[in-house]
C-alpha cells in the first residue's frame, strides 16, 4: 500500500473599482491519496519472505565472522605460549652447552681431553645459541600477529600476556568420539547458505506471481473549506493490470530465479559437506593428539633423566663427550615434541569449536526469552 497527503490554502486576488467594496474568500483543502495492491497470487508475501531470509543470512554471516576471529585470536595466543615454552627449552640447552664448554676448556687445558672435543662443544654451543635466537624471532612475530588480529597496541598486548613462561591452556578432560549431526546445522555459514536458499525459493514465487494479473485499489478523500462550507469528496476505483505483451520476459525471469535456486542449493549442500568434513577431521586430530600426549610426556621425562645421568657420567670420565651430546639432543628433541603435541591438542579443540559454530544458535533455535 502507498499513501500521499496534501494541504493547500488559496486566497483570490481582490479586484474592483475604486470606491467599490469587494470581498475575497479563502479556500482551504486537504487530501489523502492511497493505493492498495491485492496480493492475489502471493507475490508480495513471497517478496517479504525473501527479504526476511536475506536479512537472516547476513546476520549469520556476521556471527561467522565473529567466530572466525575468536578462533584466530585463540590460535595465535596458543602459538605464542608454545613458542615461549620452546624458547625456554632452547635457552636451557644453550646454557647447558656453555657449562659443558667451560668444563671442556678446563679439561683440554689440563690435558685430559683432546682439542677435538673442544671443537665439538663449541660447534654445539653456537648451534644452540642460533636456535634460541631464531626461536626468539618467531615469538616476536607471534606478538605482531596478535596485535594485528586484536587491534591493540603492542605494549598493551605484552602487558596482557604477562609472564612469557606461562603454560599452555589446559583443555577440559572431555572425551568426544562423535558429534550429533544437528549441531552442524547451527554453524553460521550453514545457516547463512540455508537462509539464502530460502530467499532464492521465495523469489521463484515472486517471479511466478508476476506472470499473472495484479489488482490494486486506488482511492482519494479530500476535505475543502470555503465560505464556511465544508465538502468531502472521495473516490475509490479498482485497477487491473494484465501482462499481455511481456510474457516471454516474465517466463525468462522465472527461469532465472529457478537457476539461482539451483545454485543456492548446490552451495548449501557443499557447505554441509564441508562442515561434516571439518568436524570429522577435528575429532580425528583431537583423539590422535590426546593419545600421543601420554607417550610424548613419558619420552620427555625419561630422556631428561637419561641426559642428567649422562652428564654426571661424562664429568666422572665414564662416557665420551659424543655420548653426552647425543643424550642432550635427544632430551631437547623430546621436550619440544611434547610441547608440539600439547599445542596441537589445544589447537584442535579450537578447531572443533569453530567447526561446530562456536556454540552460536540461530534465532529460530533460541527460546523466546533467550538472547543470542
Amino acid at each position: 500500500s502507498a499513501a500521499t497527503a496534501s494541504l493547500r490554502t488559496t486566497r483570490p486576488t481582490r479586484t474592483g473599482d475604486i470606491g467599490t467594496r469587494s470581498s475575497a474568500a479563502t479556500t482551504t483543502s486537504s487530501g489523502l491519496d492511497a493505493s492498495w495492491e491485492i496480493d492475489l497470487f502471493g507475490g508480495v508475501r513471497r517478496s517479504v519472505e525473501s527479504a526476511k531470509a536475506t536479512v537472516e543470512a547476513r546476520e549469520a554471516d556476521w556471527h561467522n565472522a565473529r567466530i572466525s576471529l575468536a578462533a584466530e585470536v585463540a590460535t595465535d595466543y596458543v602459538d605464542y605460549r608454545a613458542c615461549h615454552l620452546k624458547l625456554a627449552a632452547y635457552e636451557e640447552q644453550a646454557h647447558s652447552y656453555q657449562e659443558t664448554l667451560r668444563l671442556t676448556r678446563v679439561s683440554v687445558a689440563a690435558g685430559f681431553s683432546a682439542p677435538a672435543d673442544l671443537a665439538l662443544v663449541e660447534a654445539g654451543a653456537a648451534s644452540a645459541s642460533a636456535s634460541a635466537t631464531a626461536q626468539q624471532a618467531t615469538c616476536d612475530l607471534g606478538i605482531k600477529a596478535l596485535v594485528a588480529v586484536t587491534g591493540l597496541e603492542e605494549m598493551r598486548m605484552r602487558e596482557l600476556l604477562g609472564n612469557d613462561k606461562a603454560p599452555l591452556p589446559t583443555p577440559a578432560e572431555v572425551s568426544i568420539e562423535s558429534v550429533p549431526a544437528a549441531l552442524i546445522s547451527q554453524r553460521p555459514d550453514v545457516v547463512s547458505s540455508e537462509r539464502q536458499l530460502a530467499a532464492a525459493m521465495a523469489k521463484i514465487g515472486v517471479a511466478e506471481a508476476g506472470r499473472w494479473p495484479s489488482l490494486s485499489l486506488t482511492g482519494s478523500i479530500a476535505v475543502s473549506h470555503a465560505a464556511g462550507i465544508a465538502t468531502t469528496p472521495w473516490s475509490l476505483a479498482p485497477v487491473l493490470s494484465l501482462p499481455l505483451f511481456n510474457a516471454g520476459s516474465l517466463a525468462a525471469k522465472v527461469d532465472s530465479t529457478r537457476a539461482d535456486y539451483d545454485s543456492a542449493l548446490a552451495t548449501y549442500k557443499s557447505n554441509v559437506r564441508t562442515a561434516v568434513k571439518e568436524v570429522e577431521q577435528a575429532l580425528v586430530n583431537l583423539d590422535s593428539a590426546a593419545r600421543r600426549e601420554g607417550d610424548a610426556r613419558t619420552s620427555a621425562t625419561q630422556y631428561r633423566s637419561y641426559f642428567r645421568a649422562a652428564e654426571i657420567n661424562w664429568q666422572s670420565g665414564r662416557i665420551s663427550l659424543l655420548d653426552l651430546e647425543t643424550a642432550r639432543r635427544s632430551a631437547i628433541s623430546a621436550e619440544v615434541s611434547l610441547i608440539d603435541v600439547n599445542q596441537t591438542r589445544v589447537d584442535q579443540w579450537i578447531t572443533l569449536y569453530k567447526a561446530l559454530g562456536g556454540g552460536w544458535q540461530s534465532a529460530a533455535e533460541n527460546s523466546p526469552g533467550e538472547s543470542k
